[in-house]
């Protein structure tokens, strides 16, 4: 058998391999420039940008856990202006695809950004950061709620053509409830799940280890459950599944797919390892070899569970 192919096409956007870089845990891509070649990845999905440059919350705000790790980064970022004019040029000379991650507290400021990045040259698409408060309800997270996932997706849709993936929260009661709804407004893929709202305590001190008091959990500790998400999605859905959580060597990932994602994203791992991404896309091609597979997408949704 020949080179195996592992190309995949997610809601519009065409790639090498199935293998993409979480946001928030490879920076703006050229940070890891030294340790990886980017050109090897799939996709490269950067930091979450807002409108205007954002802080983030105070420290301590992150802390290693059992099997994970939690961080209460709060989206620091250093707003769209500064990544078109800084980060983009670099970017722009990548063969990989660099999807921009973007969120809001306000449905028009992801209207907006969605304007602003309509045009840009070297983004092949846009995923949307529904797990956001909306200051507006209280403080509640778009994601969590149909209506909400909904108008704020059609809201994007709206502004822009370029390919658009929403971003969903685990913290809900029923994912295929909020996928569906992601669908009917419009999002070409949904990326799933984000991190699960969680904290930890200093017994000596008796105080929260973040300053947030909670933060998001990630790693492997949080993988059965995101499987379990991304497979309940893929039924629930027509639109591509990208699966995400705990994703730590070419295994994990072979999991999502199993269970029907199209693509994963790897993020926690990227702190253990900087090059674990490029070591997963050799990891699936050695699979494939091994196994007499030609090509990635026969394993994509070959879950059997004996209902068959």
């Amino acid at each position: 058998m020949g080179e195996p192919n592992l190309a995949v096409e997610v809601g519009g956007i065409t790639m090498k391999n199935p293998v993409m870089t979480a946001s928030g845990t490879f920076g703006y891509g050229e940070e890891f420039a030294s340790l990886v070649d980017l050109n090897k990845l799939g996709g490269i999905i950067v930091k979450g940008l807002s409108l205007k440059p954002s802080a983030g919350n105070p420290p301590p705000r992150t802390v290693e856990t059992y099997g994970g790790m939690l961080n209460a980064i709060g989206l620091e970022n250093i707003g769209i202006e500064a990544f078109v004019q800084e980060k983009l040029p670099f970017l722009k000379t990548l063969e990989t695809p660099v999807v921009l991650n973007i969120y809001g507290h306000e449905i028009k400021a992801y209207a907006e950004l969605a304007e602003r990045t309509q045009d840009l040259e070297g983004i092949a698409g846009i995923e949307v950061n529904i797990s956001c408060p909306n200051v507006r309800a209280g403080g509640s997270a778009f994601g969590t709620d149909p209506k909400m996932a909904f108008e704020v997706v059609k809201a994007v849709r709206e502004k822009t053509r370029l390919p658009l993936i929403a971003k969903l929260s685990p913290n809900v009661t029923d994912i295929s409830v909020i996928a569906h709804s992601v669908e009917k407004a419009g999002a070409d893929a949904v990326s799933l799940i984000n991190t699960i709202t969680g904290m930890a305590v200093d017994v000596p001190t008796r105080k929260p280890k973040l300053a947030n008091i909670t933060g998001g959990l990630s790693g492997p500790a949080i993988k059965p459950i995101a499987l379990r998400m991304v497979w309940e999605a893929a039924q629930a859905v027509r639109i591509p599944v990208i699966g995400i959580g705990g994703i730590m060597n070419a295994m994990d990932a072979m999991e999502f797919f199993i269970v029907g994602a199209r693509a994963v994203q790897v993020g926690t791992a990227n702190f253990v390892n900087p090059r674990v991404t490029v070591e997963i896309v050799e990891g699936l091609r050695r699979y494939l070899v091994e196994n007499n597979i030609s090509n990635i997408n026969e394993i994509i949704g070959s879950l059997r569970t004996g209902r068959q």
